[in-house]
């Protein structure tokens, strides 16, 4: 898929870590498939079908196309469905034809990543739909290490859109923050005046909004609210600031929370708990 791209992510670098992690690059011994290398022909050539034997939401083949690619230059990939595309069980998701040995070295790398970001993106789309067009969903920074850009990408193709990238692009106080600043009013503070323009605090009660938002909030996560606690949050706040309700948001909760008339909702297990999507790749020598 030419043209792809995420911003911040280095698509080349990954591709190229990731397998030299399954080749055993630098180990003694490591650097080569010695499966392929002592079974098939360096000559081999191989077709191949990957298709999902779920129905999911699809995220990643621009990603495996890029895997098969750095083996096999030459290699013919056709991709048959679109990012983000909802597709039933039984779809074909990619065509390949080239040298076996690459397609056998690239398969398991591949597949990781297209079953682990389909599984993310499936899976937010579930939560979207239960929230019936209330409120917007947002995923957060529970991701694995080295993951977040891709698995941030793989709730946007679901749905969602993305929280905070990190710990650079927004303050989000918490409550340790407020601990060691002693009042929620005053780590506000001391965020705007350090020059911090998106501000999110987090609330855990009423009596905490009035002295956020007086203070310079621009954005207040409401943790761990019951839905009618929710409701008078939002009454309470009035639109002055949006307003993310959090923390223990499950599938058969959602619609409820998203109803209150919060802004946004988030939601961790999207990317911290989302099974992997079961897809295969078959192969056929040519």
């Amino acid at each position: 898929m030419a043209g792809w791209a995420i911003e911040g992510f280095d698509l080349a670098r990954f591709v190229r870590a990731t397998l030299d992690e399954d080749l055993g690059a630098g180990l003694p011994g490591g650097g080569h498939d010695v499966t392929s290398e002592s079974v098939i022909p360096a000559e081999a050539r191989f077709s191949g079908v990957m298709d999902t034997r779920d129905a999911i939401v699809v995220a990643g083949l621009p990603i495996a196309e890029a895997f098969f690619r750095a083996l096999d230059p030459a290699m013919e990939i056709e991709v048959l469905v679109e990012e983000g595309a909802r597709v039933p069980a039984g779809t074909d998701l990619m065509r390949l034809s080239g040298n076996a040995r690459a397609m056998l070295t690239a398969e398991r790398s591949a597949l990781n990543t297209v079953q682990h970001l389909s599984g993310i993106a499936t899976m937010t789309r579930a939560y979207v739909d239960a929230m019936a067009g209330n409120a917007i969903l947002l995923d957060t920074r529970k991701t694995i290490p080295g993951l977040r850009h891709l698995e941030k990408y793989a709730t946007r193709m679901g749905g969602a859109r993305n929280h905070r990238m990190g710990l650079w692009d927004a303050a989000m106080i918490k409550d340790n923050h407020v601990l060691v600043a002693g009042d929620v009013g005053e780590a506000v503070r001391r965020a705007r005046d350090a020059g911090v323009t998106n501000i999110i605090c987090e609330v855990d009660r009423i009596g905490q909004i009035e002295p956020a938002l007086a203070a310079g909030a621009s954005h207040l996560l409401l943790d761990n609210m019951d839905v009618p606690t929710l409701r008078e949050a939002v009454a309470l706040i009035a639109g002055r600031v949006p307003c993310e309700a959090s923390g223990g948001v499950r599938l058969d909760s959602i619609g409820a929370i998203a109803a209150t008339g919060v802004t946004y909702v988030s939601v961790g297990r999207l990317t911290q708990s989302a099974p992997a999507a079961d897809i295969g790749l078959d192969f056929t020598p040519l």
